[in-house]
């Protein structure tokens, strides 16, 4: 009863009594002590980190894993989650947690339909989702601005600039969400459109405004279904484009395996009602391996084709759902299926999430399976100049507010412990640019570690 009546009180605390709740963990944990970065003493060298990440992985994808990982700096860290989060865990912590994203670079943010249809702005890949201290997704986040800055040849002083800058927009953000009710806040969604309307720059704004209306317009059977699928006579199948796409030995395009249709049945079980009987109207005709990203290269991924009928196809992605990288640091989930892992946190982080998210079990593996694609817009990085980095990060830095806020009531709280003045954003800063010169020093050591032969790579070209 003491619990309850406990319980049943701090949620009776008004917003200011949280604020204040949150401005005295300072004392445990000063802001200022997030500047510092120290590799730890007994710290495991960066190859032997991304070797422990890939254990239980298919053994002949991993050569393709490190040569995209080998690429640069930026594309290391996209890979390395795991090392970050053991490091993560070494630095200081308020004690508060919330759903982390567990892998927050500004690549997996991003624009997605909802199922209205209407295109938000939210973090768009959780496999390492968790309850986590808040710290380590803001932490990774500014990070990957700083290594993404040095990819692009800006200069120090403005990387720094960008990273205060969002880490500003993630504490006046929560500030905001803090001060909105409970169902006020959950109504929250991030427009991308109105984003791109208030783009200063208006040659900036114009070209992002002709690629937002041209993502939108395009329909799967459009945009999809020609760069993944073609006709063997009438039946619609996937096309092998190797090495990223193919047909797994002894199947031929159109025969899928026993083992994939099992999954998908038990995946139906784990969707909505009414979502269940929407997919149901689609007939599978045909699966094939998929290889995605940097970080997930490795896991089993799948692509499934369904069709309703001609001209009416529904692309489910299938990926593998493996402990998160954040759970020897900060405890294990309590769902019993990774794969439920996953879904949860995005329906927890996300203010819409697709209506085909859902779970199974097969190859003795847990999976998640989602839509593929859909009206999907992300980051091009490797194109963007200074402007477009540092609007990217105020984006980036409200959306991971809100995704944090949403997640649990902890708004009011981390509005207090961060304050009104600059203070937690230039210690962050001061954390991403350390860390950013680690994750150089780590990358320089997988490259070496290629070149030795003890890593073995392959180098895809004009990726």
């Amino acid at each position: 009863m003491a619990g309850k009546r406990a319980k049943d009180e701090d949620e009776l605390l008004s917003r200011a009594d949280r604020y204040r709740a949150g401005k005295a963990l300072r004392e445990g944990c000063p802001r200022d002590s997030h500047a510092k970065w120290k590799a730890p003493a007994r710290r495991r060298g960066a190859v032997e980190l991304v070797l422990a990440a890939e254990k239980g992985r298919v053994a002949h994808l991993l050569p393709l894993r490190h040569g995209r990982m080998a690429r640069s700096a930026f594309t290391f860290y996209r890979g390395a989650a795991l090392t970050m989060a053991e490091d993560l865990a070494s630095t200081p912590a308020s004690g508060v947690r919330v759903q982390c994203c567990g892998d927050a670079h500004l690549c997996n943010f991003g624009g997605f339909a909802t199922p209205e249809r209407k295109i938000i702005f939210s973090v768009n890949d959780l496999d390492e989702t968790l309850p986590a201290p808040w710290e380590w997704d803001v932490k990774r986040l500014a990070t990957s601005f700083v290594v993404a800055c040095r990819e692009i040849g800006l200069k120090e002083v403005f990387a720094r600039d960008v990273v205060a800058t969002c880490v500003r927009t993630y504490r006046e953000s929560m500030e905001r969400f803090s001060r909105m009710s409970t169902l006020e806040l959950s109504y929250q969604a991030i427009n991308l459109k109105e984003l791109m309307a208030l783009i200063p720059d208006r040659a900036l704004r114009k070209r992002a405004l002709k690629r937002f209306e041209k993502v939108k317009a395009k329909t799967i059977a459009e945009d999809v279904f020609p760069k993944l699928a073609e006709h063997k006579g009438e039946m619609p199948v996937i096309t092998d484009q190797l090495p990223t796409i193919f047909h797994p030995k002894g199947y031929a395009p159109g025969e899928v395996e026993k083992i994939i249709r099992d999954a998908l049945e038990g995946y139906r079980a784990t969707l909505w009602s009414s979502h269940r009987s929407i997919l149901e109207r689609y007939k599978l005709r045909d699966a094939a391996v998929k290889v995605v990203g940097i970080g997930s290269v490795g896991t089993y991924c799948w692509v499934l084709l369904l069709t309703a009928g001609k001209g009416d196809p529904l692309f489910l992605q299938v990926k593998e759902a493996r402990a998160s990288v954040l759970a020897p640091y900060a405890g294990s989930t309590v769902f019993k299926n990774q794969g439920e892992r996953v879904v949860d946190g995005y329906r927890l982080m996300q203010p819409a999430s697709d209506i085909f998210l859902g779970w199974t079990r097969a190859l003795k593996r847990d999976l998640f399976l989602r839509q593929l694609r859909d009206a999907k817009i992300t980051p091009r990085v490797e194109s963007w100049g200074g402007l477009e980095i540092e609007i990217y990060a105020v984006w980036c830095a409200e959306a991971l507010a809100l995704a944090h806020a949403q997640s649990v009531s902890c708004a009011a709280q981390l509005s207090g412990y961060m304050g009104k003045n600059e203070a937690f954003d230039q210690a962050i800063a001061a954390f991403a640019v350390a860390y950013a010169d680690q994750n150089e020093s780590d990358h320089a050591a997988f490259v070496r570690a290629i070149r030795k032969g003890r890593v073995k790579a392959y180098f895809e070209q004009d990726r």
